[in-house]
């Protein structure tokens, strides 16, 4: 589930410390759930904000992407894919014999 963050929308010169400032929160929210629009726990009125997405680069080991389950291959310098991770499938594959 993604989360998605929201700022709370006061006008400045509401009053009170923070007035006007950005205030933002986090929310973990299906994709189908519609944004809110209110704040969940003082009812003030909040706006979705845009933001890059968090995408980690996903770099596994060897030894992860095995226990996870799945194969690696690396392709070796006389074309071949040699297995670097996983116990499914062949050692080697040789695309040039077929």
């Amino acid at each position: 589930m993604p989360t998605y963050v929201y700022r709370v929308l006061r006008p400045a010169g509401s009053g009170g410390d923070d007035a006007g400032a950005d205030e933002t929160f986090e929310v973990r929210q299906s994709m189908s759930d519609p944004p809110l629009t209110r704040h969940p726990e003082t009812g003030e009125p909040v706006e979705r904000v845009i933001c890059a997405p968090q995408i980690g680069k996903g770099a596994q080991t060897n030894r992860e992407l095995g226990a996870a389950g799945f194969t690696k291959y690396k392709k070796t310098s006389d074309g071949k894919y040699e297995r670097q991770a996983g116990t499914g499938g062949p050692k080697l594959i040789d695309p040039g014999r077929g």
